[in-house]
């Protein structure tokens, strides 16, 4: 999915999510992105059994 992704796109999408939530929202945003990554993969484990 993001095989493709250079170090620029990289740095114009956090620059862009910076500007739209602000500093203080991003800590917030990525712990609830990974939380979410870590029980999809934890439900897609759990489905194999």
């Amino acid at each position: 999915m993001f095989q493709n992704l250079g170090t620029t796109e990289l740095i114009i999408i956090l620059v862009i999510l910076l500007v739209l939530f602000g500093g203080k929202k991003l800590p917030e945003l990525g712990k609830g992105f990974g939380e979410a990554v870590r029980e999809l993969k934890k439900g897609l484990k759990n489905d194999d059994k």
